[in-house]
């Protein structure tokens, strides 16, 4: 039997200088200073056999060639396959563009990349990983699985589905117990921070780390925070402000559910074999509504919010149909595009789609780009189980994969999805296909 090691570590990749805060539709943020640093945190594990590391950057998107070259760079560094290697983004709104969003060129307000940040996040996250290898310690591992209720719900009606479960891999040193870091996986949106914060922030994800550094780990230890299956989650309807105290209290909900599993009886284990497996697919291109239907479509949302912006006194409300508005700007730009066959690059540069799978020990972690509906993680986990679904990871799709109910309905997300519902259900059965042969 081989023994396990791994290793953690974080790098800044905060900006030294103001950037547009990426996010939120037609509006202009540029940053005023720094609330909290953003971080690149990586964790690697190796069985003495096969090696990976989970990468997880404080950006709303890390792009498929931006995978291509980090992963490029640490397999040089390192000799780490970059098939074994997971890069994703947590998705905080309050960071700086590192991808150029094809709808993105619709709003004047939202800037090109700038090279030169994304040169830097690039550098930052191999050095991260890097040391995190440099850092590899004999280890023993622990999942517990914490309860996120009342961090989020679904972002059009909190009554339909949710997925509150919470995994955390724990990562100690075997030979003197102390904590290496600690990994896990939240299916909720990072947007409790919105138009009026002008502050570079890891929203509530950074308060989950905080606390569970000064309470479990230690405040040097890395927590590499993935967000999961968050395309319809958000806090939208539970949350009392937008502030950071709010992100605080959110961000405590998730840490507190995951500290009381670790007060219950858990098993560390040195015995974790590591297996990978990994394969890209082409998705089911969306056929777009005529320019003619999207314009009427994008009539109809925009009164419907101006009507309830007047006359609501429900706030949740008015900002769920001010998005199905900017979701409906968005597809009549989109169908314009199809109409003269300018979409081809955007497919692209986001095709074929990678599914990446790692399984520590008796967990796996599958990874999925883009942003992803809840529905397919709880379907995945109703197929599999022990099973995690991390998204925003290994390239972005442009938008969102959503369900048939979602594109039949116009919600905000269908509109500018770039896939049908079927690419999905295409990469929930891979997936389900990959773990089975593991």
């Amino acid at each position: 039997m081989t023994e396990l090691k791994a290793g953690a570590a974080t790098v800044n990749i905060t900006p030294q200088e103001s950037h547009f805060l990426f996010g939120y539709p037609f509006v202009d943020r540029m940053s005023t200073g720094t609330h909290d640093d953003l971080l690149s945190s990586a964790l690697y594990l190796t069985d003495g056999k096969n090696q990976v590391l989970f990468i997880s950057n404080d950006v709303i998107y890390v792009s498929k060639a931006s995978t291509a070259r980090i992963r490029e760079g640490i397999s040089k560094e390192t000799g780490i396959q970059a098939s074994n290697i997971l890069v994703a983004a947590t998705h905080t709104h309050s960071a700086p563009v590192t991808i150029d969003v094809v709808i993105s060129a619709n709003d004047p307000i939202v800037p090109k990349v700038d090279r030169n940040y994304l040169g830097f996040m690039e550098e930052s996250t191999v050095k991260a990983a890097c040391r995190a290898v440099e850092n590899a310690e004999s280890a023993e591992i622990a999942v517990v699985v914490g309860d996120a209720t009342g961090v989020g719900t679904n972002r059009h009606n909190p009554e339909w589905a949710k997925d509150t479960d919470v995994p955390a891999m724990f990562v100690k040193n075997k030979n003197n117990d102390e904590f290496i870091g600690c990994m896990l996986v939240c299916n909720m949106h990072p947007t409790i921070l919105h138009e009026d914060s002008t502050l570079y922030s890891g929203d509530f994800p950074y308060f989950v780390r905080k606390t569970l550094q000064e309470v479990v780990l230690g405040t040097d230890k890395p927590v590499v925070y993935f967000t999961g299956t968050a395309g319809n989650q958000s806090p939208r309807h539970v949350t009392k402000a937008n502030t950071f105290e709010e992100a605080g209290r959110i961000g405590q909900i998730v840490a507190d559910s995951i500290i009381s599993k670790l007060t219950e009886t858990v098993t560390f284990s040195s015995h974790a074999p590591i297996s990978v497996a990994q394969k890209f697919v082409d998705l089911p291109k969306r056929t777009f509504p005529s320019v003619e239907w999207a314009r009427e479509h994008r009539d109809k949302t925009k009164k419907r919010f101006e009507e309830l912006k007047k006359n609501s006194k429900i706030p949740q409300e008015i900002r769920t149909a001010e998005v199905n508005w900017f979701g409906s700007e968005e597809l009549l730009y989109l169908s314009e595009l199809a109409r003269e066959n300018e979409l081809e690059k955007a497919y692209r540069s986001s095709l074929p789609a990678e599914i990446q799978i790692i399984k520590a020990g008796e967990w796996k972690f599958a990874a999925w780009p883009g942003e992803v509906f809840v529905e397919y993680g709880i379907e995945l986990k109703n197929q599999a189980e022990k099973v995690a679904l991390i998204t925003y990871a290994n390239g972005e799709l442009q938008g969102y994969i959503v369900t048939k109910e979602a594109q039949d309905g116009g919600y905000y997300e269908a509109g500018n999805s770039f896939f049908d519902h079927k690419a999905g259900e295409l990469m929930l059965a891979e997936t389900v296909k990959q773990l089975k042969s593991m």
